[in-house]
């Protein structure tokens, strides 16, 4: 007896082939028929005319990691289809920890109540094992979590003894488990990496067995095209896949050159290089305001980057380089999203001009004093991209969906501050923005981005397609309806339009409610454990 029957049901089986009508069982935690399944007896038979089912979606990257074990419903994600996800992406991952590595873990994860048990990827994914998780789970190697593991918050080149020693770790690393490695090259200290140790350190990846490397690339704005240039050129040196993290050109003077960086992939996709980009269909990036510094600001870490700023001259300085940087309009394009402390929290949520606006400052004056006060931990949205070069990105074949946000739930400690709306809204945005208004996609085009591509560029096997013996991670949705409604005003709102989500032959979403089943697993090297 099969486990699941989903009847008259419109397949879009991941290929980017046009749909089709059949019927799909489901037996256990694989997908083990396709076709007419009206002689056959289920536990379950769900009635799915005039209904889409699709392979479950693909985040391939996300900054969950810990949110893992603080909340492993999960529910941001699965109310969105998506039913597998990558973290340690942007050079951080959630292991391995030592030295100052381990230090500034700590940290993070104090604000989540949780205690830091886990030095190494197997005990991490060990962790969550026992805690159990709704979605399937996998990671990249930080290559900024990898050298804070060896030279701290230093900005130096690494010597042979260091380089071999963070060689090492990643090996250890993919060993344990992990598909690739990332690297972000606008954080500290993962800037800090010339193309040499990013090179030496994807290799060592590559020859463990797996050969890719995920980039935040150095720069997204005005040298965008350089950037790229490095990112192709480590995955020479590297003998790995490259993929071009959240692809963009940030703020104005920049837009329209995606166009040339697209054609800088193809060029190199042509003479053989495996290149590809993800991207998340909203005009506003989200990191951490702290990143509008001077580099030479930010040299050597938190600690001393706040040294500076409490330095009256060195802020006086500081702000001068943000007035000639950022116009009125800029400061306006920065939106507070989330703070540590509780004396601000009423900020989040405000943009940058309107707080310097209450405060009675300049922008730039606001901007650092807030980081101080907020010992850096500020996070902020940038509304700094075109949404016209956001659908040339998807234009491309080679681009992927994902969503560049944590598995957040819709209350409690996981859902402090004022999200990014694509915390709860990315994949069906994409739908109801990308393919039924813009047209930029095909509904089948837009599933493969989501499912076959990522699980191919990250060897997520039996992941990603309908098809006997793939593993049942499936999304059932109304392709007429399914749309986002999370804004950066009201973030917290879950899409409609998704009836059933499956995560290995198990309902994590029945009739658009969640049901609390944990059947994820940890996907080390790709497959499930």
């Amino acid at each position: 007896m099969l486990s699941s029957i989903f009847v008259g049901v419109q397949v879009y089986d991941g290929s980017g082939r046009p749909p089709f009508v059949t019927d799909v069982g489901t037996y256990r935690d694989r997908i083990a028929l396709v076709g007419d399944l009206s002689q056959r007896d289920a536990v379950s038979r769900i009635d799915c005319s005039r209904l889409a089912l699709a392979p479950g979606f693909i985040d391939v990257h996300s900054h969950s990691d810990e949110l893992w074990l603080a909340d492993g419903r999960a529910l941001g994600k699965i109310m969105q289809g998506v039913t597998s996800e990558i973290g340690g992406n942007c050079g951080s991952s959630a292991a391995p920890l030592r030295g100052y590595a381990r230090e500034r873990k700590a940290d993070e994860v104090k604000q989540l109540s949780l205690e830091l048990g886990w030095s190494s990827f197997d005990e991490f994914f060990g962790a969550i094992e026992r805690g159990g998780i709704a979605l399937n789970v996998g990671s990249l190697v930080g290559l900024g979590t990898t050298r804070a593991c060896i030279a701290g918050p230093d900005d130096r080149v690494l010597d042979a003894n260091e380089l071999e020693a963070e060689r090492t770790l990643v090996r250890e690393a993919v060993e344990q488990g992990v598909v690739g490695v990332s690297s972000g090259l606008i954080y500290e200290p993962g800037r800090y990496a010339d193309v040499s140790e990013l090179a030496e350190c994807a290799n060592a990846a590559a020859r463990a067995g797996a050969p890719l490397y995920a980039s935040h690339i150095r720069d997204e704005g005005d040298r965008l095209l350089e950037a790229v240039d490095e990112a192709l050129e480590v995955g020479a040196r590297g003998d790995v896949a490259v993929q071009l993290s959240h692809h963009k050109a940030a703020w104005r003077r920049n837009w329209g050159k995606v166009h040339r960086s697209l054609e800088r992939i193809d060029r190199a996709r042509s003479a053989g290089a495996a290149v590809g980009c993800d991207a998340y269909p909203y005009v506003a990036m989200w990191t951490d305001l702290d990143t509008i510094l001077p580099d030479d600001v930010r040299d050597g870490g938190p600690e001393k980057t706040l040294e500076r700023l409490a330095d009256p001259k060195t802020a006086t300085a500081t702000m001068l380089a943000l007035k000639m940087k950022y116009d009125a309009r800029e400061w306006h394009d920065m939106l507070v999203t989330d703070v540590r402390s509780e004396r601000n929290a009423e900020l989040a949520g405000l943009r940058v001009d309107e707080i310097a606006a209450r405060r009675g400052v300049s922008p730039e004056r606001a901007a650092v004093e807030l980081l101080l006060e907020e010992r850096l931990h500020v996070g902020c949205a940038f509304f700094a991209m075109s949404e016209d070069d956001v659908a040339t990105v998807y234009s491309a074949g080679f681009c992927a969906v994902a969503s560049d946000a944590s598995a957040r739930a819709y209350s409690g400690i996981t859902a402090r501050g004022v999200p990014h709306p694509r915390t709860y809204g990315c994949f069906p945005r994409v739908f109801s923005r990308f393919v039924r208004t813009k047209k930029v996609l095909t509904i089948e085009e837009a599933v493969r981005r989501m499912t076959s591509l990522p699980a191919t560029t990250f060897n997520l096997r039996g992941r990603g397609t309908i098809e006997p013996d793939a593993y049942a991670d499936l999304v059932v949705f109304d392709p007429e309806r399914i749309a986002d409604r999370a804004t950066y005003e009201r973030p917290f709102e879950a899409p409609v339009g998704i009836a059933h989500v499956c995560v290995n032959g198990e309902f994590v979403v029945r009739d658009g409610v969640p049901t609390g089943r944990r059947p994820g697993r940890v996907l080390r090297g790709g497959g499930a454990s």
